[in-house]
C-alpha cells in the first residue's frame, strides 16, 4: 500500500512540473527571423506578418489557459491524494496497534514484568508399604493445577519450561515425562508467571490448596517473587482445520 501511494504521488508530482514547463514555453514567442533581402517590406508585407503575430498570440494564450485549468485539476488531486494517504497511515497506524494488542492477548509476544518463579521437583520421600509410588512424582494433573491457580491470581502471561501456556497448549503425562506443546519434558519443571507478585504467592499457598497437597508428599515446591521475569512468546505455527470464525 506504503509503495502505490508513493508512486501515485510521485506521478502526479512529475504532471504537475510538466504542465508548469508548458505553461513556460506556451508563452514563449519564436522570432521570426526577417527576409535577407535588403529591399525595404511592403505595407502588404507588414500587415501579414501582423495578422499572423495576432493568431500566435490567440493561440498561445488559449494554451495557456487550458494548461493552467489543467494545472488546477491536478493541484486538486494531488491534494485528495495526500489526504487520502494521511487518512490511510492514520487507519494503518491503529490497525497495527489492535494487531499487536491481538498478539499479546494470543501469546505471540514476549512478555516482561513482575511475577513469580516456581520450581517443581519429584518427592526424595520413599513411598510407604502399600502406596501408589506415582503419588511422589509430578504429574500433569499437578502442573495444570498449579496454572489454573495462577490464572485465577490474575497472571497475565504463564509458561512451563520457556513454554508459552496459549488456549491450545496440551500438558499431559508421558511415562515418567510431561509433554508441552508438543515437547517432552522431565523434572524439574520451572513454571514463569507475570503479574501481582503478591497475588499470585498467595493464590499457591492457599491451605489446602495445590502445593499443600504436592508438599504432603514431599513433592519439593519452590516459589520465588521478582520484578522481572521474561515469558517468551509462543512460536510453533498455530493451525484450526475445524474452527472457523462466525460470520453474520
Amino acid at each position: 500500500m506504503e509503495k502505490l501511494k508513493g508512486k501515485v504521488l510521485q506521478t502526479l508530482s512529475f504532471m504537475l512540473v510538466f504542465i508548469a514547463m508548458g505553461l513556460m514555453i506556451s508563452i514563449q514567442f519564436k522570432t521570426v527571423q526577417g527576409s535577407n533581402r535588403t529591399s525595404t517590406p511592403t505595407v502588404a508585407t507588414n500587415y501579414a506578418r501582423s495578422e499572423e503575430l495576432t493568431q500566435q498570440l490567440k493561440k498561445a494564450q488559449e494554451e495557456k489557459a487550458n494548461l493552467e485549468q489543467q494545472l488546477e485539476e491536478l493541484t486538486k488531486r494531488f491534494k485528495e491524494y495526500e489526504d487520502v494517504a494521511s487518512k490511510d497511515d492514520a487507519a494503518l497506524k491503529n490497525l497495527q496497534q489492535d494487531v499487536e494488542k491481538y498478539k499479546i492477548l494470543a501469546g505471540l509476544t514476549d512478555m516482561v514484568g513482575p511475577g513469580v518463579i516456581v520450581t517443581v521437583n519429584d518427592s526424595d520421600l520413599q513411598p510407604r508399604d502399600g502406596e501408589d509410588p506415582n503419588l511422589y512424582l509430578v504429574h500433569d494433573e499437578d502442573l495444570l493445577s498449579i496454572v489454573n491457580e495462577l490464572k485465577a491470581g490474575g497472571a497475565e502471561a504463564i509458561a512451563i519450561n520457556n513454554q508459552r501456556i496459549i488456549a491450545t497448549s496440551e500438558i499431559r503425562c508421558v511415562g515418567p515425562t510431561i509433554i508441552i506443546n508438543s515437547t517432552r519434558y522431565a523434572p524439574p519443571y520451572v513454571i514463569k508467571a507475570i503479574g501481582d507478585p503478591d497475588t499470585l504467592q498467595a493464590a499457591l499457598n492457599l491451605k489446602g490448596g495445590i502445593v499443600d497437597t504436592l508438599r504432603f508428599y514431599g513433592i519439593k515446591v519452590d516459589i520465588q517473587t521478582s520484578d522481572k521475569i521474561v515469558v517468551p512468546k509462543y512460536s510453533d505455527p498455530i493451525k484450526f482445520f475445524y474452527a472457523k470464525p462466525v460470520t453474520p
